[in-house]
């Protein structure tokens, strides 16, 4: 099911108090938000990548992309096929397919994240793609005890999984 222009605009108005990191305290949390979530500064590869996608394949992609390359892990799991872009944000990375020490993973929201998180650590990152379509799975996701910080894109979910952190959620308007 893809998104209208009209749904689309609803959806950034209902979130428009949480742009660019507003109320964020954690300086950590706020600089994620502020330069890999909503980076509006042109990367190095934009140009190259996503040309012929449709605006909602593309933005995500440069997500990707720029978490990619902010994490620069050794291994990366793709089940959503966003091979180009997560491989040119860090071009070191191998696209693996089993999820076995996950460094940074992008999965469908109907994901087993119960097994998923077991392979987690405190320096992974897991994106569940899709999450406005299941948003009670998304809230499952949320109150894992594993799962410490969550941010909700509404086209996409982060997890992050430091246990010395407070648990926390953000809703971000990206």
């Amino acid at each position: 099911m893809k998104l209208n222009r009209l749904h689309q605009a609803y959806v950034w108005l209902r979130r428009i108090s949480h742009c660019r990191g507003f109320g964020i305290q954690s300086p950590t949390d706020y600089r994620f938000v502020r330069y890999v979530v909503n980076e509006h500064w042109p990367y190095y590869a934009y140009e190259s990548l996503g040309q012929n996608d449709d605006w909602l394949r593309r933005k995500l992609g440069l997500l990707y992309f720029r978490l990619a390359n902010d994490r620069q892990p050794s291994r990366i799991v793709d089940w959503v096929g966003f091979h180009d872009y997560l491989q040119e944000g860090c071009r070191k990375a191998r696209i693996v397919d089993e999820a076995k020490a996950v460094e940074l993973a992008v999965v469908p929201i109907k994901t087993d994240f119960h097994r998923l998180f077991q392979e987690c650590n405190e320096r992974s990152v897991v994106v569940f793609q899709d999450i406005w379509q299941y948003p009670e799975y998304w809230h499952c996701i949320e109150h894992d005890p594993r799962a410490t910080v969550t941010f909700d894109l509404y086209y996409c979910g982060i997890v992050l999984f430091d246990p010395k952190r407070t648990k926390q959620r953000y809703l971000i308007n990206f």
